[in-house]
């Protein structure tokens, strides 16, 4: 990663432009041509730098319902459980820890009662319990870290 994708980076953090063209936008901004911004995106996400581009939505505005979940996977079936748990199309993160409940993972649906369908799929295929843990407060954070 040179200066320019770290530029990049640092520069996309506030989001996109919303006009005909945000990719030109951004690069003009960025001093850089807008095939050169889009090639260096697509390169940053082929080599894992970045996971995404793209906007963050309030779901709940749009009908939709997103929850934090865990469960506790035995430790020789954790491979087994996290790819059943990351097979389905609406788990967003998923992430190990050390503590009983072992295995961390967002769940984001189009309508709220699709949450415990999902929860109710992944202890039928895992054998595991799932622990629901949604969010009673909006929290507006906004981290930026600097590329």
């Amino acid at each position: 990663m040179d200066q320019i994708d770290r530029d990049i980076i640092n520069g996309l953090h506030g989001g996109l432009a919303i006009c005909e063209r945000p990719y030109l936008e951004a690069a003009q901004r960025l001093g850089l041509q807008e095939d050169e911004l889009i090639e260096r995106l697509a390169r940053l996400l082929n080599d894992g730098v970045l996971t995404r581009v793209g906007p963050l939505y309030q779901i709940e505005r749009m009908g939709g319902a997103f929850t934090l979940a865990a469960l506790h996977a035995p430790e020789d079936q954790f491979e087994r459980v996290a790819q059943c748990v990351n097979a389905l199309p609406q788990v967003a993160h998923n992430y190990q820890r050390e503590h009983e409940l072992n295995m961390w993972f967002v769940i984001a649906t189009e309508t709220p009662y699709e949450i415990e369908e999902v929860i109710r799929t992944i202890e039928q295929e895992t054998g595991c319990d799932v622990y629901n843990f949604p969010k009673s407060r909006e929290y507006f954070v906004e981290l930026k870290l600097k590329a």
